[in-house]
């Protein structure tokens, strides 16, 4: 569930692991349920069966003191919510401090070029810096199949109707990745803007990824994410001669909402500054394990 959304599912989230074909279900009250083979999902039985209950119930009872209790009934199972996930996520950021590994948690909306940005550093990093990838989606597999079709063990974490990843989500992906120690995790949150900010997930840093596709004002619309980003990515810049976007006010709106946040101007289809987020990226490990002897 999502406080800002109201998002939720009966099976919170499926983690397909992209090495073993395993399927793991996270039901809503965290509990992991691990299928090992590839099964149907007609299970045989209709769906549209009957509840043993009617919805037709009486709406005589005084509205305002329902409406009361709702909200205060929402108020609490919302912040039972986030402690739990805030307290998972100390628990993930403790397991990744003590092996030295950096977990970065990448932020963005829909198309902005996430995956790609993956690839791409995945196929140059390659016998340099080992890395592995939980992919977040609602549905389907496909970037988890990108990610290790790129030559990094993936795993794929299907939400649902739910809008973000969770730290009990990350955490069942990390068991089954199994990060070798001095290793980047990079986990490629769903394409949202809004919930993904409100999430720990454990990680050391969050990288939000804007292209030059969307318009210079997205930091100005969702602050909540910029704010909590450590970097920010200006990804396509290729097309930046097709477009009427204003690269420095960009920067400057970014910077409003979050004077500390770092800016790096890159093209994946290109390598345009792909290496100064190669720099970033070694520069996070090594503070990473310096971190783990603090």
């Amino acid at each position: 569930m999502c406080g800002t959304c109201g998002c939720s599912d009966g099976n919170k989230a499926t983690i397909i692991d992209l090495q073993t074909g395993a399927h793991t279900h996270i039901d809503a009250d965290g509990n992991e349920i691990t299928h090992t083979h590839d099964h149907d999902h007609d299970h045989g039985h209709d769906h549209d069966h009957e509840h043993g209950h009617t919805h037709e119930h009486s709406h005589d009872h005084e509205y305002a003191q329902a409406h009361s209790n709702a909200h205060g009934t929402t108020i609490a199972l919302e912040q039972a919510i986030m402690q739990k996930n805030d307290a998972l996520a100390d628990r993930n950021r403790a397991w990744f401090s003590g092996r030295e590994i950096l977990a970065l948690n990448l932020v963005s909306s829909p198309g902005s070029g996430k995956t790609t940005i993956l690839e791409r550093t995945i196929r140059d990093l390659v016998g340099k810096t080992p890395i592995c990838v939980i992919e977040g989606d609602q549905q389907t597999a496909n970037d988890a199949q990108r990610i290790k079709d790129s030559g990094a063990p993936s795993v794929q974490i299907n939400t649902g109707t739910g809008c973000h990843l969770e730290a009990d989500m990350v955490m069942a992906g990390v068991k089954a990745l199994k990060p070798a120690s001095g290793s980047i995790v990079m986990i490629e949150n769903v394409g949202n803007l809004v919930c993904p900010a409100l999430f720990d997930l454990g990680e050391a840093a969050k990288v939000a990824i804007l292209s030059v596709t969307e318009g210079e004002d997205k930091p100005l619309k969702y602050p909540h994410m910029f704010q909590a980003a450590d970097l920010m990515l200006l990804n396509k810049t290729d097309l930046l001669p097709y477009l009427d976007f204003d690269v420095e006010e960009c920067l400057d709106y970014a910077r409003k909402v979050n004077p500390k946040i770092k800016t790096i101007q890159l093209s994946a289809k290109t390598g345009e500054g792909m290496e100064d987020w190669y720099a970033w990226l070694d520069a996070q490990r090594i503070a990473a394990g310096e971190k783990a002897f603090a």
